[in-house]
Formats: structure tokens, sequence, C-alpha cells
């Protein structure tokens, strides 16, 4: 038997503590979660990294909301100040590491966990090594076979609280697919690999280091269990690569790096005091970063001038009209929305007024030149904070033609009074796009700062963002105003006061419930964001 190597930790009830010092090292899809974590596991595949979110869900027939929601990751300032936990699993091929992680997410019972699996990092094979591949001859366990660079690259954008895109790898061509997987929203990240230890950059990132010790008899028995009814192989090519490729590299690269763990578990997933006593530590640890973000912005910025990114409306006769039949408690809904919409397509035309234009020429039907201007940029989208802001997407549509529609829902935690992100989906590529960011009321700023950090997460440039609101308090204007000062912000009207149940005051009601119909409940906010209607 080869000889184990020494470790820091110390030997308590069949699994490695963490070390004296309790440290653990180290310095964006939802519709593509998984589901609910089950007891019943199935025999190992290939690993691909993936996004899981607990349960309960609302499920429509277009959509999947979380609705355990996810947290303020940024400040006041709109600045990133909680970065992800991440633990990563290391251990021998087929030692359990998927399992653990499973077991793991499963016993935190908290929302926007993500699963990311080095089997997503092979490097693609030149014809050559597919041919050597085919016949067993290629050493997918050589640490030279990962792309640690993209690995090291991905994993700190995730830790981030950025949007990335995992490669999807395919295991019978050797080949990445056309198609690359978003991933976005970790508050923890598991991250699993046979090699998770043996790169200096991606130990820095690591919070938490796990190996998952298992006996390699035991180890030999599950490869060749997945291995021959898994991928239709034969038994001796499992043993040739076995013997030739995964024990050397288990023995070289992989056994030595379990004294760079936290903690070992010996056993696998079938160790469940080793499992309560990681997820103990890690909800400790979520528990310290947790942040304020609401209550920050109601005292902060106050009795300063307005910003100059903001533009209001002009109040015409027209507009103070409008504001007058709308803000009437008597008014009735037809009334309401008839009146809304006029509003909403006045704000829309304010809007694209602000972005980039250059001169065009063309010739009119009689032959002579006219100096006009047309959009200079690369895209307009629209994305609504749902449910009031998707009332403003006809009025977008109707003045731009084929414009993609984004959608983000955020309700507020009614026990910490925080924002939470719920849903997000947004259009492919919307990096380099100016985005109509939409919502009707804007009272403290905390949803709307909420939704710009989610944008800028996906790369959209600060200064190619336009917040769009039909009314607005200086409280939530002075808020993103001052975290995002590059954020154009385009509204009819703007109030003074925000009450201690963060209403607009003279305000508009709950402009959802008036909208739609529905009663809204006694201690309802202005940027409350209800189920959505469909």
């Amino acid at each position: 038997m080869h000889s184990l190597p020494s470790y820091s930790g110390a030997r308590i009830s069949g699994c490695w503590t963490l070390r004296s010092d309790g440290s653990g090292g180290g310095e964006g899809s939802l519709d593509r979660l998984l589901p609910a974590v089950t007891t019943g596991l199935s025999p190992r595949k290939r690993t691909t990294s993936q996004c899981k979110s607990e349960p309960p869900l609302l499920r429509t027939s277009k959509r999947t909301i979380y609705t355990a929601g996810r947290p303020p990751w940024y400040n006041e300032h709109g600045a990133q100040s909680k970065e992800a936990f991440v633990i990563g699993l290391c251990g021998g091929s087929a030692s359990g590491k998927t399992t653990v992680a499973r077991k793991i997410i499963e016993a935190l019972d908290v929302p926007w966990v993500v699963l990311l699996s080095m089997d997503s990092f092979y490097k693609v094979l030149s014809p050559d090594q597919q041919t050597m591949a085919a016949s067993n001859d290629y050493n997918f366990d050589h640490p030279d076979a990962f792309d640690f660079d993209l690995l090291s690259h991905t994993l700190r954008k995730l830790k981030q609280g950025k949007s990335v895109k995992i490669p999807v790898y395919d295991f019978t061509t050797h080949g990445r697919q056309k198609e690359w997987k978003t991933v976005y929203g970790a508050s923890v990240i598991i991250f699993e690999g046979i090699m998770a230890f043996a790169d200096k950059k991606l130990l820095q990132l690591l919070d938490m280091k796990i190996f998952v010790d298992t006996d390699s008899d035991i180890r030999l028995v599950r490869r060749l269990r997945r291995d021959i009814t898994g991928r239709g192989r034969d038994i001796e090519g499992v043993i040739k690569q076995y013997n030739k490729f995964v024990k050397p590299a288990f023995e070289q690269y992989i056994e030595p790096t379990m004294r760079l763990a936290d903690i070992v578990v010996p056993r696998g997933g079938g160790n469940m005091v080793a499992i309560d006593l990681i997820v103990q530590h890690v909800h400790s640890q979520l528990e310290e970063r947790e942040l304020s973000v609401r209550a920050a912005l109601a005292s902060a910025h106050q009795a300063q001038p307005l910003p100059q990114t903001l533009s209001v409306l002009d109040s015409t006769p027209q507009v103070k009209g409008m504001h007058t039949i709308i803000r009437n408690k008597e008014t009735s809904r037809d009334e309401f929305i008839f009146y809304s919409k006029r509003l909403m397509r006045l704000l829309i035309e304010r809007a694209l007024s602000f972005l980039p234009s250059q001169v065009h020429l063309v010739q009119t039907p009689q032959g002579e030149d006219y100096e006009g201007r047309t959009f200079d940029g690369r895209r307009i989208t629209g994305v609504s904070i749902l449910r009031a802001g998707e009332t403003m997407e006809p009025a977008l549509r109707a003045v731009c033609k084929d414009v993609r529609i984004g959608k983000i829902l955020i309700q507020t935690n009614q026990d910490t009074g925080e924002p939470e992100l719920h849903y997000l989906r947004l259009p492919k590529e919307i990096s380099e796009d100016h985005v109509i960011l939409m919502d009707c009321t804007v009272s403290t700023g905390a949803a709307a700062m909420m939704a710009v950090r989610v944008l800028l997460d996906h790369d959209v440039q600060e200064n190619k963002i336009l917040l769009v609101s039909l009314l607005m308090a200086e409280m939530g204007v002075h808020s993103v105003a001052y975290a995002f000062p590059q954020v154009k912000i385009i509204t009819t009207a703007v109030d003074k006061k925000v009450n201690d149940l963060f209403h607009i005051i003279p305000g508009i009601g709950n402009f959802g419930d008036r909208y739609f119909g529905t009663d809204a409940p006694p201690d309802w906010s202005d940027e409350e964001m209800d189920e959505p209607s469909y």
C-alpha cells in the first residue's frame, strides 16, 4: 500500500477537522438550474457543471421562478462586497466526489448553489489524440489534459458574481459542443475534480478544500461498473486504462495533494458526520457575509441636489393631467391602465432620445438628399423588472421594431426587508447592447440597484444602461445615481418622500395591483415585486 502523507488536522469522528485557524485558504441562467437533489443517486456519469436552487418553485409553461431568492451581493455603493463561498472537492477517479457534492448541497439547504466540474474543462483533442483516446491510449488523468487557464478564469469570474459561460465537453467526440452553458448567481460554488488542488491559481480561489478519500479497490469497482454499463466499454480496455493511466496519476498527482485539504472525508458520501461538519462551517461563513443594503440606502445621500444623470419629463398640462388621473385613488382600473400607457409611451420616446446617433444621408423620392440621423449602436434591448415593469414592454415594442426583451424578478424578503433575486432571463450576447431597464415605481432604489448590478455582472456597460420609471422618489434617484453614476435615469415625476414602509409619498399606490386588478397585502412596498400574472 502507498503510504499516506501527513495532515494538518486531527482525525475526529471519522473525518478530518478544519485546521486550528479555521481557514480554508484562498483570496451568473436560472432556467438551467438543477432540480432538487434526491436521495436515490444514479451511477456516476461524467460530471457536468450545473446550478442548483432549492424548492419551492413556481412553474408555468414559460417560466420557473425560485421562491428562495438571492440576497444582495453588493453594498450601497453598488460595488460587489460579498464573493461566493468556494468549496474545492478533490479525490481520485470514482472516489465519490459528486455524491459528496450533492449531499453537501442537499444538507446546506440554501439557494443559488453552483456545481462546477473539471470534466467541463478538458482540452479539445487533436485528430491524433482522438485516435489514441479511442484505443484507451490517451491519458485523461494527467494535468496536461485540462485547460487550467480557462478553468481559473471561469472560477474567478463566478466567485466575483459575474455571469460565465461553461464549455460543454462531448466525451464521444472529445471536443467542445458549439453551445456553451451560461451560469450566474452563485452564493456557494462547489468545484470538483481529480486535479482540483493541482494548480496554484485555483487553490487561491478556494475558501474550503475537501479531499474525498476512498479505498482504491472500491474506486476500481465503481469505475468498472460505470465504464462498462454507462459507456459501453469492454472490461479489458477499462483495466488497461486504469493500470496505465488512472492508478499512476493518482499516486503521482492526486494523492499528494491530500495534505493541502482542510478536511479529508473517508468513505465518501456515506460519511454524514463529515458532511454535517462541512455544512455547519459553510453556514457560519455565509452568516458572516450577510449584507444590509436597504437600511443603508434609507440613511444615505439625503438633502443633496438631484443628479445630472436624471431626466424628468416636462410637467406640461398633459403630463400633469395624466398624473392627476393615475394618482387619484378613485380612478377606475380601465382609466388607470389607459393613462398609464399614455405616460409610458411618452417616457419611452424620451428615453430613446438619449441613445447615441450619427449622421445618416438618404435620398428622398424627389431625388434630393436628406441629412438625417440613425442609431449609433449594436442593438437596443429592453429588460423589465417583474411584475410592474412588464407593463412597459408594449410601449417599447411599439417604438422599437423587433426589440429583444429580458426579464428580472426581484422580491422583498419580509423577514430581512432586503431585495432578493428570484428569476432572470436575459437575451443572449447582451453585453454590447444599449439596455432600457423598465420599472414603474422606484422608492428606495434597492430593486433597481439589484437589477443594474445583474446587468453589469453580464458585462453590460454602465453607460449603456437607461433606467426608466413612471414615478420615482428622491431617495431612489440618489441611491441609483450614487452607486451607478453613468446610468441615465428617466422618469415622468419625482416625489420627495418615502415613509417608514418605503411607500412613495404622495405616491401612486401599488402600481402592479392597480394595473392588474389584484389586492395589495397590508405591508406592501412600492418596490415589492409580487408573483407575476400570466
